[in-house]
């Protein structure tokens, strides 16, 4: 027999435990574990834009939950240092796949 089990089109896996559990369940009941909303998942393009138009400030760090290099960005955004910082993570975000995104922005395992 196989170990396998098929999730439905109402479920999803739990993102601490790989639990099966309702779409819509806010916490996993088998690890208590709060469940990320899908509106609070970041997205890599919004990133990539944050960081091509208003990197030089940290507000791409900032979009990423990174809020302590968002202050250093801001603290030195008039060395033109954190721009140019930003200008190569703009392009790391577009040359990186949503799934790699996922795992280290939203916590999602691959």
């Amino acid at each position: 027999m196989s170990d396998f089990i098929a999730k439905g089109a109402d479920e999803k896996f739990c993102s601490e435990c790989g639990n099966i559990i309702k779409a819509k369940a806010e916490i996993c009941p088998k690890c208590g574990v709060r469940q990320r909303l899908a509106s609070e998942s970041k997205n890599r393009i919004n990133a990539a834009l944050f960081a091509v138009f208003l990197g030089g400030f940290g507000a791409h760090k900032f979009y990423l939950g990174k809020t302590g290099q968002g202050i250093l960005y801001l603290i030195f955004f008039w060395t033109l240092i954190p721009a140019l910082i930003a200008f190569v993570e703009f392009i790391i975000y577009l040359i990186m796949s949503d799934e790699e995104f996922n795992a280290k922005y939203n916590n999602t395992n691959i």
